[in-house]
């Protein structure tokens, strides 16, 4: 069995008659918002879509990143990012920070409703002189031009989803959250002179201002597509669907015999 991939699971597999509440993390509630069909096939029936690989430098950022912030966390002080940008802030201390910072655990709430956990794991917290909390993300790419703003782009909209699912969750969590949240940006410089060792960055900090009136009526939606015993429809906007679709049709095509087709109610 393929270390990367492992097809069809036995385990966290959406039950409608389970009484047991089930966890759907953020990163689930993407998948909803961008291929319906692809997300009941991967918590209903258990075949998630292959992974990406691990982006590791990504990673190596990211926990640069806390270190740098938690070491003024301990000190009181702010980051000198947050000076530049004239920013109304300063790194937050929670007890809970570290857990809910754990991908494995992170923030959670029970949507008693739905008989459903919702769960996410932040980067950062910083609270304003209103002491409201500010969510915080880290971002790390590489182009010739730093990335000061989020645009139309598809990742960027999946950001801003991010960032709301957080501000939602604080907010059940009972704390008093800024509308206002932050990428700390980070784009290598990929055409400097010479490595050295070093890869240097501009880091810069966009602000966003959240709106999370979209949360709980897609969280109905999320529950309603679990609950039914229908697949939703073919998504042509989906590649992963659009992989399937072309890879049924060409096996059909060699075989001469239909397969799955209306299974997966392709044409």
């Amino acid at each position: 069995m393929s270390d990367y991939y492992n097809g069809k699971r036995s385990r966290n597999i959406y039950n409608p008659a389970s009484k047991e509440p089930f966890k759907l993390s953020r990163s689930k509630i993407d998948l909803f918002l961008e291929c319906p069909r692809c997300f009941y096939i991967d918590i209903r029936l258990g075949v998630g879509r292959p992974p990406g690989y691990p982006f590791t430098l990504n990673s190596a950022v990211d926990n640069l990143l806390k270190n740098e912030f938690d070491l003024l966390r301990k000190s009181g002080d702010t980051h000198k990012i947050i000076k530049d940008f004239n920013v109304d802030a300063k790194p937050a201390e929670h007890k809970m920070l570290g857990e809910w910072r754990e991908n494995f655990k992170g923030i959670r709430y029970l949507d008693e409703k739905h008989n459903l956990i919702i769960t996410g794991a932040i980067d950062d917290l910083w609270i304003n002189s209103k002491n409201e909390y500010i969510v915080v993300d880290y971002k790390a790419t590489a182009k010739s031009e730093p990335v000061k703003e989020l645009t139309d782009a598809s990742h960027h909209q999946s950001y801003k989803k991010q960032l709301e699912v957080y501000q939602w969750l604080l907010r059940k969590s009972q704390l008093k959250v800024s509308e206002e949240a932050y990428l700390v940006y980070c784009t290598g410089r990929p055409n400097e002179e010479k490595f050295d060792a070093c890869l240097n960055f501009d880091i810069n900090l966009i602000m966003y201002k959240g709106n999370t009136d979209w949360v709980e009526p897609t969280i109905e939606k999320m529950k309603t597509t679990l609950d039914s015993n229908k697949l939703p429809k073919f998504s042509a906007d989906c590649d992963y669907c659009k992989y399937v679709s072309k890879r049924l049709e060409v096996v059909e095509d060699m075989s001469g015999k239909k397969i799955q087709s209306e299974l997966f109610g392709i044409s």
